[in-house]
């Protein structure tokens, strides 16, 4: 396997997916924007796969200097990227775990949360694209969410327009890059157990739980299973795909 990077890597979903791909081969490079969730993540990582395997930094998705920086230190490093992974996200919630009111939101909120979960998934793909295009094969895998799937119940206005554009930047790449060996996918999740979510017996997991046939919530290895799949090398048919994991909450006919 090759090089991947993984955004929002030391908690959660992208936790579980930086120590999926280690696993299955990769030398895997993440980041997120708390260092000491950073730091922490790489600890354990190393305490059960080579060193050499992983690459851990701070960066926050809204400063695009940082964010070059970061990946001309992993081509530095490693080369090219085979596989991208834009997994972090950003949901600001108003009280009692409730959705932040459109009619209350200030700009300032709105512009953070698109410029977290849909610029800067836009400027980690740019990063990566030509060389990828060079190497004639990559993998992007765009993390979305239920709540650009149907009827948001807990998400707010901001958190829903971002990640039902992940969609549109998927296809967009699709267009441009799919003759060129690489494919694009979106990942839409339903309720995952993660430091976003908080723990079970919030308001929000309480009537999530109610509404999911299958009777769990999930859990970051649920997303990440399916994330290690999508950038193998032999899942290049799969492409422009919108993939809903949510335990039968959502299942458009």
């Amino acid at each position: 396997m090759g090089v991947a990077v993984v955004t929002g890597g030391a908690t959660g979903i992208g936790f579980a997916t930086v120590a999926h791909l280690i696993e299955a081969g990769w030398r895997v490079a993440f980041f997120s924007q708390t260092r000491e969730r950073v730091e922490a993540a790489a600890v354990d990582l190393r305490a059960h796969f080579p060193a050499w395997k992983i690459h851990a930094d701070t960066v926050d998705l809204r400063d695009e200097g940082g964010l070059c920086r970061f990946f001309a230190n992993v081509r530095e490093r490693w080369g090219t990227v085979s596989a991208l992974v834009c997994n972090a996200g950003y949901s600001p919630k108003g009280p009692d775990d409730q959705r932040l009111a459109l009619g209350k939101m200030p700009l300032a909120k709105w512009d953070d949360v698109i410029r977290v979960n849909l610029t800067g998934a836009f400027l980690c793909c740019r990063e990566v694209l030509l060389g990828m295009a060079e190497a004639r094969q990559g993998r992007i895998v765009l993390i979305g969410s239920l709540a650009a799937r149907t009827q948001p119940k807990i998400a707010g206005a901001s958190y829903v327009a971002s990640k039902s554009a992940l969609a549109g930047l998927a296809r967009s790449i699709v267009s441009e890059y799919a003759g060129l060996g690489i494919t694009v996918n979106t990942i839409c999740p339903g309720r995952i157990l993660s430091n976003m979510t908080g723990p079970p017996e919030t308001p929000g997991n309480r009537a999530a739980l109610a509404r999911i046939p299958i009777g769990r919530l999930g859990g970051p290895e649920d997303i990440s299973r399916v994330i290690e799949f999508l950038v193998r090398p032999d899942s290049d048919f799969i492409n422009g795909a919108i993939i809903d994991v949510n335990g039968g909450e959502f299942a458009p006919s």
